[in-house]
């Protein structure tokens, strides 16, 4: 292993920069040359790579967003595309690829697997919801966004007497409105993993409005519906002065915390260490505060991601 190369692909992620810093410095600490994929997969096929050295990554650890740029491409998921990336890789002499992404770019790490091609996967995505790994990069920083939102929010809500729904990203998953919505005090949290009943919702609204509550605060992931589908559905109990906020993409930006900083630090450095141990086709999880390795085909078609449902029933139990 002479060569590794790098890439960000699907959604950036705050950490996403952090990542590539560590995985470049420590390839180059232990002699290995290092280059960048501009623009994920579309990039490795286009031949858009480049030689990265130690000033190239210097003073990136604290941005958001990624310096290599990302780009969706679908035309990854042919074979066709996927042995034309694979050239691309052994014309420039590149012996190992890190990918830092989401699901989609972990389905291109493991296509290269399959075709023989050293490949590691890192979790970059705010959503949190790859499997084999309790926490992903992003996900942290991605809350603590919707977080400052929620606090934010309440005050115009308790000014106005108002209910606010706040939809947050999150995909399919719903940890980043569980972890923001026990965090600020919600009053309801919908999440794709668990039902819920309309009924019951506003039931809650009124019995809060009943003891003099001057706000009402319900986190929906976007994954179960569209923040105003669900105001006009609740609006069918009763006229709990709704308004509704949509955060969209600002989740996905801004400088990454402390806790993101290191979690990529931590799995950059490890996926360059499997590289070494002349190991592909893995990808690099936290664990129980662990960092582990697990096998990227096993974990996409066997694992499957689970928010920690305690927080939900907790939640309930203390927020009214």
């Amino acid at each position: 292993m002479k060569r590794i190369a790098i890439l960000t692909s699907g959604g950036d992620a705050p950490g996403m920069n952090a990542a590539v810093r560590a995985v470049a410095r420590k390839a180059i600490f232990e002699g290995l040359e290092v280059y960048g994929v501009n623009y994920g997969f579309a990039g490795l096929v286009a031949g858009d790579i480049r030689r990265l050295d130690v000033a190239d990554v210097g003073d990136i650890i604290q941005r958001g967003g990624t310096f290599l740029y990302s780009a969706r491409y679908p035309e990854f998921a042919t074979e066709e595309g996927q042995l034309k990336g694979i050239e691309q890789l052994k014309k420039f002499g590149i012996d190992g690829l890190v990918v830092i992404g989401g699901d989609g770019s972990y389905h291109g790490a493991m296509a290269l697997t399959r075709h023989g091609f050293p490949a590691i996967g890192i979790p970059g995505t705010i959503d949190n919801d790859i499997p084999g790994t309790d926490y992903t990069i992003g996900f942290d920083t991605a809350t603590n966004t919707v977080l400052e939102s929620i606090d934010r929010i309440r005050d115009t809500a308790t000014s106005h007497v108002r209910t606010f729904v706040i939809e947050v990203m999150g995909r399919n998953a719903g940890d980043i409105a569980l972890w923001a919505g026990v965090a600020g005090g919600a009053d309801d949290i919908i999440i794709p993993e668990h039902d819920f009943d309309m009924a019951e919702v506003a039931q809650r609204v009124k019995e809060g409005r009943d003891r003099g509550k001057k706000h009402c605060l319900i986190i929906l992931a976007e994954g179960v519906k569209g923040g105003n589908e669900f105001a006009e559905e609740l609006a069918e109990y009763g006229d709990f002065h709704t308004r509704v906020s949509i955060l969209g993409h600002v989740v996905r930006g801004g400088s990454p915390t402390a806790r993101d900083r290191v979690l990529a630090s931590k799995f950059g450095a490890k996926a360059v260490e499997l590289l070494l141990e002349g190991k592909g086709g893995l990808c690099v999880g936290m664990r129980n505060e662990e960092v582990v390795a697990s096998d990227i085909i096993d974990t996409l078609e066997n694992g499957k991601h689970q928010p920690d449902l305690s927080l939900y029933k907790l939640n309930k139990e203390i927020s009214f």
